[in-house]
């Protein structure tokens, strides 16, 4: 893969995952958490999701047509380019939903099976982190230019915030909350955002230790993971496997392995 086509790739991205941001952002009814009936919002919020995986597809189908799509709302091809785009273009719908900011828009450009472009657009919070594979993570937010990201120096276990997602699945979300009780005192603490896109970034940037979920698809992890991973933070699922539904975990290297162990332990891969 040439310098030339990581850059064509990283600012198609860049720019479908920021419009896409604008039409989220500006596109939000003000009074969406309340509207009159209880299925309305819910109808607005799948709306605006399909609407900006439109916006995204087509602004890529533009400008390459022979490329592949991978998307929550739908969006699957396979392509003749031998490059895949992975795309949640609402990551954090709950939030969304209720007017809290932590959501995203989160897109990963694949080639051969593996992420080497992933964007991770944060409206509400004016962030975008991006990173090429080999070439380092990188983000704009409330600082000064673009930082060269890193994850945090190694903490002792019992001194790591890590950060945890829940399952819609009530049986699901049990099991997951007795895991996070075993693993609250063994820890500094224990966050829940609501958007894995944003937790690995929060890991890529230095703001959390470490994040695990179970139930994860591809597009919720392709384009954050590759940036924690370029940050320097280790990612995996269970031992000697890579993240996916079954448990995905970003760490800084200190931390990685003596969580996964625990999650191991807990059986935080099932029920």
């Amino acid at each position: 893969m040439t310098d030339h086509l990581h850059t064509e790739l990283l600012a198609l991205a860049r720019e479908a995952a920021r419009r896409a941001g604008e039409l989220l952002r500006d596109g939000r009814p003000a009074d969406l958490a309340v509207a009159a009936t209880k299925s309305s919002p819910i109808d607005v919020v799948t709306e605006m999701d399909i609407a900006a995986e439109k916006l995204i597809t087509g602004l890529i189908a533009e400008r390459r047509p022979d490329d592949g799509f991978l998307g929550e709302e739908g969006a699957s091809s396979e392509g003749s380019s031998g490059v895949r785009w992975v795309i949640d273009p609402l990551d954090g719908t709950v939030n969304y939903l209720y007017g809290l900011p932590t959501w995203a828009v989160s897109i990963a450009a694949e080639q051969d099976g593996e992420a080497v472009v992933g964007v991770v657009e944060i409206p509400m919070r004016g962030e975008t982190f991006h990173a090429v594979r080999g070439g380092g993570a990188r983000g704009t937010g409330a600082w000064d230019g673009e930082r060269v990201l890193a994850c945090r120096p190694t903490a002792p276990l019992d001194q790591a915030l890590v950060s945890t997602g829940f399952n819609y699945v009530t049986e699901v979300r049990s099991h997951q909350a007795d895991v996070a009780q075993r693993l609250i005192p063994l820890l500094r603490d224990i966050r829940r955002s609501g958007s894995a896109a944003v937790d690995l970034c929060d890991v890529a940037v230095g703001r959390l230790d470490g994040y695990y979920e179970r139930g994860l698809h591809a597009w919720d992890l392709a384009a954050g993971d590759l940036i924690a991973r370029e940050a320097g933070a280790l990612t995996g699922g269970r031992p000697a496997e890579r993240p996916g539904r079954d448990l995905a975990i970003a760490a800084t290297p200190g931390v990685f392995e003596p969580l996964q162990r625990l999650l191991e332990d807990f059986g935080a891969w099932h029920d």
